[in-house]
């Protein structure tokens, strides 16, 4: 089943019109969860995605398709500073401008992720709901995040106490990282106090 036949008002929001092409990558090599690669258009991100330890020779240096704009490098820095304040607990959103390749229907659920809060989490269902589709869809948009992190996919998980799936590399060991960072608790969880 695709998820082009549910019709579905395009996004608004902190999503933009998806841009032609990439013009270049930032490899940043030292997360938590192994290396990173981010992807920049002109004025947008539009990736980013976990590299394989074997490939970082290949992968180290930044990709540029012509000359990059100072503003391309100024946003992929901005997005390298963001990512690492993320990662040491001391940003608990992103401003970035995102421009992810996607349908309609895929677009809307990035952007009901985008507003998921810091340390929340929503369920597939409720995010279906919202949507007026099915939980299965909203999971293959899930897995189809082409900006894992930024945009957090990692916040949407599976009924009762399923943490769902998790497509970047190290799959639910990496969401469940992302989810302790976060402190987040599940649906329905309340918080207890030793």
């Amino acid at each position: 089943m695709t998820d082009t036949h549910i019709a579905t008002p395009p996004p608004s929001g902190r999503i933009r019109a998806a841009s032609a092409r990439t013009i270049a990558t930032r490899l940043v090599t030292d997360t938590p969860m192994g290396p990173v690669r981010i992807a920049a258009s002109a004025d947008a991100l539009v990736a980013l995605d976990w590299c394989d330890p074997a490939d970082l020779p290949s992968a180290a240096q930044d990709r540029v398709t012509g000359s990059p704009h100072p503003s391309v490098t100024a946003l992929l820095d901005e997005a390298e500073a963001q990512l690492r304040a993320y990662l040491a607990g001391e940003l608990m959103q992103f401003d970035l401008p995102l421009a992810p390749a996607g349908t309609d229907f895929r677009r809307a659920v990035w952007q009901s992720m985008l507003d998921i809060p810091y340390g929340e989490t929503l369920t597939y269902g409720a995010i279906a709901r919202q949507l007026g589709s099915v939980a299965r869809a909203v999971g293959g948009a899930c897995g189809a995040n082409p900006i894992p992190i930024i945009i957090p996919c990692h916040r949407v998980v599976g009924g009762g106490s399923s943490i769902g799936g998790f497509s970047a590399r190290g799959g639910v060991d990496t969401k469940r990282f992302l989810l302790h960072l976060e402190r987040a608790r599940m649906p329905g969880e309340t918080l207890r106090l030793l």
